[in-house]
């Protein structure tokens, strides 16, 4: 006589493949915001950014009249060079929570529950990408209108420039997309290394420090390194007028960053695929 076993409801069915995409979007979204040292962060890096922007615009237009030409003629020629203040403040903290948010998870352990609950790797760093890329936009873009709307306030008929001209719209809109595509840079490189401190270190460092000495290369070769480092190439898309000597023009130099983002991102993607955790 055969014995009959009755299996519990679900037994026998194949497993799922895992969690959509949708959800894996939503499941990032719900630990960034609930993270309460996240959300103060932004709030007072874009707080910070738009009243320091605004104090050293103010300062600027205070002494206008004793303001040598030279200076004149350079904010005359980059008419949304006085967002630079506020996009310099706000580069660091943002690349320093874009390694974060990837760092953290291997230092806690967090990284080991959220491959047991989406084995798909690469659609997990996917979604973590997309939700801080588009939370890092969000906040850059609200810094680069608000902090373009109070300056040009401040500085009235001096340097007359409206966001109906392409574009300026263009270089202030830039500001987010910069500022959104260089937390990703860090991300992929925090992604890589897997250690916060480092992360910040060779980031920031190659960002700030290496960026800044490739402009003391003499020579053509000098010029070319540093017209296509990410962070020089990037802050392109945040002039409004291209620059003479400009190797790349705006969108060129946006690309570039893009560029250098996404081979990080796929060589985080390739080796998240094949180490362990």
């Amino acid at each position: 006589m055969t014995a009959i076993t009755l299996s519990p409801p679900g037994m026998g069915r194949p497993p799922r493949a895992g969690l959509g995409f949708g959800r894996l979007l939503h499941s990032e979204w719900t630990k960034i915001r609930s993270v309460r040292s996240s959300f103060w962060t932004l709030a007072i890096l874009t707080v910070t950014a738009i009243g320091l922007n605004t104090l050293i615009v103010a300062l600027v237009i205070a002494k206008w009249d004793t303001t040598s030409e030279a200076t004149k003629h350079m904010f005359a020629a980059d008419p949304t060079g006085f967002l630079r203040p506020a996009l310099q403040y706000a580069q660091i903290p943002l690349c320093v929570l874009g390694a974060l948010v990837i760092t953290t998870e291997y230092s806690t352990g967090m990284i080991r529950s959220s491959i047991l609950a989406v084995p798909r790797r690469v659609p997990m760093l996917a979604a973590k990408a997309a939700v801080f890329g588009v939370v890092a936009l969000v906040i850059g873009e609200a810094l680069g209108f608000v902090s373009f709307v109070i300056a040009q306030a401040i500085i009235g008929h001096h340097l007359p420039e409206s966001l109906h001209n392409a574009a300026t719209f263009r270089a202030v809109f830039g500001v987010g997309l910069y500022l959104a595509v260089l937390g990703l840079f860090s991300f992929a490189a925090g992604a890589l290394i897997r250690h916060t401190a480092a992360t910040i270190t060779v980031v920031v460092g190659f960002v700030v420090v290496v960026g800044s000495l490739t402009r003391i290369i003499p020579g053509s070769v000098g010029a070319h390194i540093s017209a296509y480092l990410p962070a020089n190439a990037g802050l392109l898309i945040t002039q409004a007028h291209q620059q003479a000597d400009a190797l790349l023009s705006p969108w060129q130099g946006f690309g570039v960053l893009c560029l250098w983002t996404a081979v990080l991102l796929g060589a985080a993607a390739w080796l998240l695929r094949r180490r362990d955790v």
